[in-house]
């Protein structure tokens, strides 16, 4: 940085009017509040799943040492799960993103080309 270069609050500041439009589209709003509506519950939900079979694992050695087949024992199949978990996660966030995510996003990146285009 150079002494003729503004300070930093300043360059932020410096920005496209383009998006503070959209930022304002009713779209935006709600492409913000359907995602938070996903990924906030399930975040929660896959932190709560991870963090039960880290304490099982500490704290309940004798529950999850207990075997259910041969030598598969229940942490065995809780480590499995996790993988399950993720998956299943990515799967159900590519179908919501596709139903309701990816509708509003397209109309605000066309709003977005079609205000750009106005511009030039």
């Amino acid at each position: 940085m150079t002494d003729l270069d503004p300070p930093s609050h300043q360059r932020a500041e410096r920005h496209d009017p383009i998006y503070d439009t959209l930022h304002r589209e009713p779209d935006f709003v709600e492409l913000r509040r359907a995602y938070r509506s996903f990924v906030f519950p399930a975040t929660v939900a896959f932190l709560s799943w991870y963090l039960l079979y880290i304490v099982l694992s500490n704290w309940a050695h004798d529950f999850m040492s207990h075997q259910l087949w041969g030598n598969i024992n229940v942490a065995l199949v809780f480590g499995l799960l996790q993988f399950v978990t993720t998956f299943l996660l990515a799967w159900l966030y590519s179908r919501y993103s596709n139903a309701r995510l990816d509708p509003l996003a397209r109309r605000l990146d066309e709003q977005y080309v079609a205000e750009l285009g106005g511009r030039s």
